[in-house]
C-alpha cells in the first residue's frame, strides 16, 4: 500500500463532536495524485512511488519535466514528490491515487513549509521577555548581554540570535482523521497545520506509534 499522498492546506474550520466537543480542524486537499515513477530495489535501490500534484502550464514547463510527464499522460504537474510503498508492482505509472488509502480516526504525520517572518528579534523568534520597562531603561526588546566573562571569551555557539524566522520544513505527528470526503477529495485533520493557505504538504501514515 501507498504509505502517503501530497495535498494542499486550503484553511480551518471547526466542528462539533457528537458529544458535543468543540474542535478545530483543518481542511486539505488530497489527491488526486498521478504515480509519474516507479523507484524499485532492482533498478534504484529502494521502493518509492513519484507522486505528480496540481496542474501547471506546458509553456511554464521545462522540456526535460515534458518529457518526463509525457510517460504518464499529457498533464503537467507543479508539484513533485516521493511516498514509500510496500509493493510497487501493485501501482502503474499514469495511476491517479486518492483519499481513500486513509481511514477515519488513523493517525497521520504531515509535513509542511512553516510561513516565512523574515528577519525577526529574540522576542518575535524566540520568545525572550525583553528589558526592563520602566523610566530610563534602553534594552525593552534587545537580546541583552550574549557574551562571557574571561573565559572562553567567545560568544558561544547555538546562541539564540535574532535571524530568519520561519520558512522551515516542519512535522506535525499523530494527528487524527476526522472525515474523509473522497468525492471532493478533502481530509479534515485535527488541529493546526504548518504553512499558509494553498501551501503544499505531505500526508504520510504512522509507521510507529
Amino acid at each position: 500500500m501507498c504509505k502517503g499522498l501530497v495535498g494542499k492546506k486550503l484553511g480551518m474550520t471547526s466542528l462539533f463532536a457528537p458529544n458535543g466537543k468543540y474542535f478545530p480542524v483543518t481542511v486539505l486537499q488530497v489527491g488526486p495524485c498521478v504515480v509519474t515513477q516507479i523507484k524499485k530495489d532492482e533498478t534504484d535501490g529502494y521502493k518509492a512511488l513519484q507522486l505528480g500534484f496540481g496542474t501547471k502550464k506546458a509553456s511554464k514547463t521545462t522540456k526535460p519535466l515534458k518529457g518526463h510527464f509525457k510517460k504518464s499522460g499529457e498533464v503537467c504537474f507543479s508539484t513533485v514528490k516521493e511516498v514509500g510503498v510496500e509493493k510497487p508492482e501493485d501501482y502503474t505509472v499514469g495511476q491517479a491515487i486518492g483519499p481513500e488509502i486513509f481511514t477515519i480516526g488513523e493517525k497521520v504525520n504531515v509535513t509542511g513549509t512553516s510561513k516565512g517572518r523574515g528577519f525577526s528579534g529574540v522576542i518575535k523568534r524566540h520568545g525572550f521577555g525583553g528589558g526592563r520597562e520602566t523610566h530610563g531603561g534602553h534594552c525593552h526588546r534587545l537580546t541583552g548581554s550574549i557574551g562571557c566573562s574571561a573565559w572562553p571569551s567567545r560568544v558561544t555557539k547555538g546562541k539564540k540570535m535574532p535571524g530568519q524566522y520561519g520558512g522551515d520544513t516542519q512535522t506535525v505527528r499523530n494527528l487524527e482523521i476526522i472525515d474523509i470526503r473522497p468525492e471532493e477529495n478533502l481530509i479534515l485533520l485535527k488541529g493546526p497545520l504548518p504553512g499558509c493557505r494553498s501551501g503544499i504538504v505531505t500526508i504520510n501514515k504512522v509507521l510507529f506509534t
